[in-house]
């Protein structure tokens, strides 16, 4: 197993599990918790986004320091006991205690990206970023699939039995790329190894660092802004459509609102063939205006209108997502990546909650 595939692997597997009780929290808290209140769901979705936007920088300073793979080891352990813990608790408060501090070890695992992204030159972040953004995709897909079919089977709660077990199996991959490859638990060691072995990609970036800095705080802005827009018809557009259709099929809801995820496959195909030169500001710049155009379309009455309008707003969504994350790649130091990339995920997340 590669290095790069051993990462892919584990964002899937942490994905998967992660997002296996996100569409069904009325369910879980209803049985588990007799709580009916769609609020208190509400308040507990927006509690786990801003307890791992909050606690990622942290880690990401940490791993300044501490090898990743060593870091995961340790801080999946505690996670998967957390999530046995979950199963247990019997009180609405104790579950949210444990579960919100499981999140804060779980945010670690944010790392992978701005990890792959050091160890690929720059040529090929895009086609890294456009990988990713499916991961994200289809491993919420499947983990929707995989917690329904959970939930019809057994309990709600042993969902965190399941996520546990994930997180072992992230140790043991953690354990076993460490072992193969020997790697240093501290940073340094690992940097001076792989500048020895020649391994390291060149950092081609000499920017002064107020003007890093400026460059970052104005991508953070965009990200922010752009975040807030696209996700502020995010939790409603089944609603919408069935609304709109006249059709209370959740079957065919949920196929159209995946449309950005099938979108976005075909959008990591189109990049890779993408030959010469790239303009990411031009293509950004560009897709703004596809993504007001697919928003208005989506405004129409017409079904075969808003199903048009939902694939030109996702091909927008996708291409302006991935760049954003490039430029931030491009215009940042290697050793900064994880730190830098955690303060877009900041402004990412503060976007998404407003």
């Amino acid at each position: 197993m590669s290095l790069k595939n051993g990462l892919i692997i584990l964002t899937l597997v942490s994905v998967v599990a992660d997002t296996m009780l996100l569409p069904f929290y009325p369910q879980f808290f209803r049985i588990e918790f007799n709580q009916h209140s769609p609020e208190h769901v509400g308040y507990y979705i927006a509690a786990c986004c801003f307890t791992v936007m909050v606690t990622f920088p942290l880690w990401a300073k940490v791993a300044k320091v501490i090898n990743e793979f060593h870091l995961w080891v340790y801080t999946q352990i505690v996670a998967g006991a957390l999530g046995v813990a979950c199963y247990f608790v019997d009180s609405l408060l104790g579950f949210w205690l444990l579960s919100q501090t499981m999140l804060v070890f779980k945010a670690s695992y944010l790392l992978i990206y701005p990890l792959v992204m050091r160890l690929e030159s720059e040529d090929k972040h895009l086609g890294v970023a456009g990988l990713f953004s499916i991961l994200m995709h289809f491993g919420a897909i499947g983990g929707a699939v995989a917690g329904g079919s959970m939930i019809e089977y057994i309990q709600p709660r042993g969902v965190y039995l399941i996520m546990a077990s994930t997180d072992v199996l992230q140790v043991l991959v953690c354990l076993y790329i460490i072992f193969k490859r020997r790697e240093p638990f501290f940073q340094a060691d690992y940097i001076a190894r792989r500048k020895n072995s020649g391994g390291l990609v060149a950092d081609t970036h000499t920017k002064p660092k107020w003007q890093a800095t400026a460059y970052i705080i104005s991508l953070c802005s965009v990200s922010l802004l752009f975040y807030f827009s696209a996700f502020s018809i995010r939790p409603f557009f089944s609603i919408y459509w069935q609304q709109a259709s006249g059709l209370g099929s959740e079957t065919i809801a949920a196929l159209v609102y995946s449309i950005p995820g099938w979108v976005a496959l075909f959008g990591l195909w189109y990049n890779q063939r993408q030959q010469g030169p790239i303009n990411h500001y031009r293509t950004m710049f560009n897709s703004f205006f596809l993504a007001l155009i697919g928003v208005f379309m989506q405004a129409n009455e017409q079904l075969i209108v808003i199903v048009l309008g939902r694939c030109v707003f996702a091909w927008a969504l996708f291409q302006i997502t991935v760049r954003l994350e490039v430029v931030l790649f491009e215009n940042s130091q290697q050793r900064d990546f994880g730190l830098d990339f955690s303060k877009l995920h900041l402004a990412q997340n503060i976007g998404i909650l407003i």
